[in-house]
């Protein structure tokens, strides 16, 4: 089941976000907390959105329902993410939403998880009348591609993506007053 998240979720998403991160090869990296996650997500005027996608525990991963009596833990269990910000087409003159992160428990891939977390968002676009969804791929994660390009989105050959951060982006702004 897809659904937007909720605060109770928080722990779980930023175990999610810490398995991309090793997944894409940068263990470690994520300095993001959960207090971080909550405030983002759940503060007083969230600017970032996160869907789940949530099994229930007692449904092992070949989709078998097991007994009362078996050993599994009862409740819900996150099995990926989704999560995204509003986007604005400068051109379009309407929203759009960029997807910061996907990701799919690697047991749980090749079950249309990822491909129900974005029809999600699909469905918020359409029902809020933005006019796309954007988001960037590693390019060496050729499943990923190979799946995008299959629901029919579409590289952006003529962009390149830039980031300014840590001590180059403190620089710059302290660079402000000079003249260019």
């Amino acid at each position: 089941m897809i659904r937007p998240a909720r605060p109770e979720d928080i722990p779980e998403i930023h175990e999610l976000i810490c398995e991309l991160a090793d997944y894409e090869m940068e263990p470690g990296a994520v300095r993001a907390t959960p207090t971080d996650l909550e405030r983002a997500l759940f503060g007083a005027n969230p600017q970032v959105f996160c869907h789940v996608a949530e099994t229930p525990r007692g449904v092992h991963q070949d989709g078998a329902r097991r007994g009362e009596h078996d050993s599994f833990s009862t409740g819900t269990s996150l099995d990926g993410f989704a999560l995204w910000f509003i986007s604005y087409s400068t051109w379009e003159g309407v929203h759009g939403i960029h997807l910061e992160d996907i990701f799919v428990r690697e047991n749980r891939r090749g079950r249309g998880i990822g491909g129900d977390l974005l029809r999600a968002l699909a469905r918020v676009a359409h029902e809020r009348d933005y006019a796309r969804i954007e988001w960037s791929v590693l390019k060496w994660n050729k499943p990923a591609i190979g799946f995008y390009e299959h629901i029919g989105a579409e590289v952006q050959d003529d962009w390149d993506t830039y980031r300014l951060t840590g001590n180059e982006l403190k620089a710059f702004a302290r660079s402000a007053d000079a003249a260019f």
